[in-house]
């Protein structure tokens, strides 16, 4: 009975008691979502990390074999230190219609709905496969994800469609940029500063590679491609750290700039960061003859594919049951939503509860309307599971 399930609240209560920083072990929090499935006859499998600490779960309802649905989510959040919340932050809050605490947007709200949907559809004749994947480490660059999806992207039981549940007011995203995290790091020679010019100051090296990103930057903003669905429609390089230095009387042998790329589809990213890197060698170059050892090498820390998936007949689905006349969006943060749609090659969304504008910082809430909202699309998606003939769901 659908009345014996918990309810939506009571799973994101627990979902947000676990402080499921990223890096940090999310295997209670999916202790406790198996506890909840397994007795419903789902099928469930782990995905661990290599240090044994998190894990990813696949979660399988239906027949095996391809075509069906997977919902998926990440279980991770980012930290709260630092931020002046009004109460406890994994601790769930009501007030006024909305549920606060950290990841009720981002994305806990729609992984509470998403199990409770698992739930209510255990007891149904699916014709169709209804799959929920759980993902760790996703703030951090899409990390976790990587190891479940290499697995499934071997197997013969992939999805028709994937829907990732990030927050976008229950609108549609086609798309998002991709991104590259990256770290330059400046070798000059150290020396007194009293006789500066007889040594290479490394923060200057990275003040010259600094200004030849702003200029890469310029160049990708007025010949690189444009998509106008973005707010930002052109591909993006920013700096957001710089160090380097250990005492004002020392001229630094070292500094270090972290930076990112975020391209959109039309532009190559490796183009991009191959033009970086002659960029970083005529930095150094130059002063080479007096110091030898003077370079900047740019190495990547991390990064994901974009996601910019044609408007076919599963986004009209989607549209049709959410009731939605508005154009579909592309939105400005990232998701796994790329790396689903480049592993699996499958046709892949972006779509969920809440609004990533309360993402991230003290009080993030997520309003009861947008999980109801969310709790009636699933409900109507397993239906079509039920009746297996939307070609859209099918393999």
């Amino acid at each position: 009975m659908t009345s014996d399930l918990p309810s939506v609240p009571e799973i994101l209560a627990r979902l947000v008691s676990f402080p499921t920083v990223s890096r940090q072990s999310n295997l209670a929090l999916l202790d406790y979502v198996e506890g909840l499935l397994a007795p419903a006859g789902v099928r469930l499998e782990r995905f661990v990390s290599e240090d044994g600490t998190r894990a990813n779960l696949l979660a399988r309802l239906g027949p095996e074999g391809p075509g069906g649905i997977m919902l998926s989510g990440h279980c991770d959040v980012v930290p709260t230190e630092g931020q002046a919340w009004q109460s406890d932050p994994f601790m769930l809050r009501q007030d006024d219609g909305c549920y606060y605490g950290r990841g009720t947007a981002d994305m806990k709200g729609f992984l509470a709905v998403a199990i409770r949907a698992m739930l209510k559809a255990a007891g149904a004749p699916l014709s169709l496969p209804l799959q929920l994947a759980i993902s760790y480490d996703e703030e951090i660059g899409c990390m976790g994800v990587r190891g479940m999806l290499d697995a499934l992207g071997t197997r013969e039981d992939r999805p028709a469609l994937c829907l990732i549940g990030e927050p976008t007011g229950m609108r549609i995203a086609t798309g998002h940029k991709g991104k590259r995290a990256l770290r330059a790091c400046c070798h000059g020679q150290e020396g007194h500063s009293a006789l500066a010019p007889e040594a290479l100051n490394a923060l200057h090296l990275g003040a010259d590679f600094l200004i030849r990103l702003q200029a890469r930057q310029e160049e990708l903003r007025l010949r690189g491609a444009q998509d106008p669905d973005y707010d930002i429609p052109y591909s993006t390089i920013h700096v957001g750290v710089m160090q380097g230095g250990t005492a004002l009387n020392i001229v630094p042998n070292h500094c270090e700039l972290d930076f990112e790329i975020r391209n959109v589809a039309g532009d190559d990213p490796d183009e991009i960061l191959a033009g970086i890197r002659t960029d970083a060698e005529a930095t150094a170059a130059p002063h080479r003859n007096r110091f030898p050892h003077a370079r900047v090498e740019v190495e990547e820390i991390s990064g994901y594919p974009g996601l910019d998936t044609s408007a076919g007949a599963a986004v009209a689905l989607l549209k049709e049951i959410l009731g939605r006349a508005d154009p579909t969006i592309k939105v400005a943060f990232g998701t796994e939503a790329g790396l689903f749609s480049d592993t699996l090659g499958v046709t892949s969304l972006v779509c969920g509860p809440g609004h990533m504008a309360q993402g991230h910082k003290p009080d993030e809430y997520v309003s009861e309307e947008q999980l109801l909202e969310c709790a009636a699309f699933l409900d109507a998606l397993t239906a079509l599971l039920v009746k297996g003939d939307a070609p859209a769901l099918c393999a």
